[in-house]
């Protein structure tokens, strides 16, 4: 029997993407697997059902469950979703899996084996395989896009009949793949940048990029790509530091996100109040409640005369592209779970062991374990 790939409809309110793009459901489809989908789970993302050939197509979400072997989706398994899966199946999405307790415990309880894509370990091997750089690439893109939609003067410098336009100053914090993205995309539209990042390896990425490296006499750099919590003096260095950048800036965009934490407070409200009527700040980082202190997410808001705008789900703004490369994505990791048309997933192998968050009846990634058992991380 092949196996069989389940593809539901995204019900999580403002979701637009898609877990199965066509060309990804092609490639399965001729490799003998089984791609059973949700009627109109494509539209969001502008994929309509008729795009898709050689798929079964079914209007009820617990008959796309009941048919499973692996189940793909963009957003966590609810509760009642969790209920429809088959026990053993393998069900593979971002499962963030520091919030919601309940869902991992119902994970774990009905022997569902979850992948988590921000699980996937950062190495070089998993490239191809992680959703979390796909999808910050694209809100580094779209985040660029709404500094400049919400600033009040232009970005590029420009010579007119009535003088010259100097170029905006944009501040970018965060030099990861979003913040990257966004000095890409800032320096198209002709702004000058700035860009500022902890760790001092991705000082040559900017400069690369034509953006301004700022230096703090730190270097926070840890294991896994993400930065080292700053102690109680380095904080107060960077903020002196930033301070006077970010009153200087047209616009800053913030990126200092990881998953599972608090997003670190690197913008004081008195250092918004530095800002010039007419700034922005777009903070990429507001599901994590903010880089900045007055950010309030989902929400706009203007603090005399400067917008702080903290989007969220902004992967989602952009969902043809977003959908291609997510779908992607989970098929480079589906490839290795898969040997002569069956699934024959090797547990011991780095990738799926760093990605797997329950397993067996159990929780397999220690920090969330600690967590959901009652012990502390």
């Amino acid at each position: 029997m092949p196996i069989r790939i389940a593809v539901p409809k995204e019900t999580v309110a403002g979701e637009r993407r898609v877990a199965m793009v066509p060309d990804v459901a092609e490639k399965f489809t001729k490799a003998g697997v089984q791609i059973i989908m949700q009627r109109n789970a494509g539209d969001s993302s502008y994929f309509p059902d008729s795009d898709y050939d050689d798929i079964a197509l079914v209007a009820d979400a617990a008959e796309v469950y009941a048919q499973a072997d692996v189940v793909l989706k963009v957003q966590p398994p609810t509760i009642d979703e969790i209920k429809l899966l088959p026990e053993g199946c393998i069900v593979i999405s971002f499962m963030q899996p520091h919030r919601e307790p309940d869902r991992i415990k119902a994970l774990r309880d009905r022997n569902i084996t979850a992948l988590a894509m921000e699980l996937v370990p950062r190495i070089s091997r998993a490239q191809s395989m992680d959703a979390l750089s796909s999808q910050a690439s694209i809100a580094g893109y779209k985040g660029a896009l709404m500094a400049a939609d919400h600033a009040a003067q232009f970005f590029p410098m420009l010579t007119t009949a009535a003088g010259t336009i100097r170029p905006a100053k944009v501040l970018i914090i965060g030099a990861g793949v979003s913040g990257l993205q966004a000095i890409a995309t800032v320096r198209r539209l002709g702004a000058m940048v700035e860009a500022y990042d902890v760790r001092k390896v991705t000082k040559e990425q900017v400069q690369s990029l034509g953006a301004k490296f700022l230096e703090l006499n730190v270097d926070a750099a840890s294991d896994g790509g993400y930065a080292r919590e700053l102690t109680e003096a380095e904080k107060h260095h960077e903020r002196d530091m930033l301070a006077n950048h970010v009153s200087a800036a047209t616009a800053v965009i913030t990126t200092a996100a990881i998953p599972g934490r608090v997003s670190p407070r690197l913008i004081s409200t008195a250092m918004v109040e530095r800002m010039r009527p007419g700034a922005v700040i777009i903070d990429l980082a507001s599901e994590g409640g903010g880089n900045c202190e007055l950010t309030k997410a989902g929400e706009t808001v203007n603090h005399n005369g400067v917008i702080i705008h903290g989007p969220l789900n902004v992967p989602s703004m952009l969902p043809v592209h977003a959908s291609e490369m997510y779908s992607r994505n989970l098929y480079n990791l589906l490839q290795i779970m898969i040997a002569d048309g069956e699934l024959k997933p090797d547990w011991e192998d780095e990738v799926l062991a760093g990605s797997t968050l329950t397993r067996a009846g159990k929780i397999m990634h220690e920090p969330t374990r600690k967590v959901v058992e009652g012990e502390q991380p």
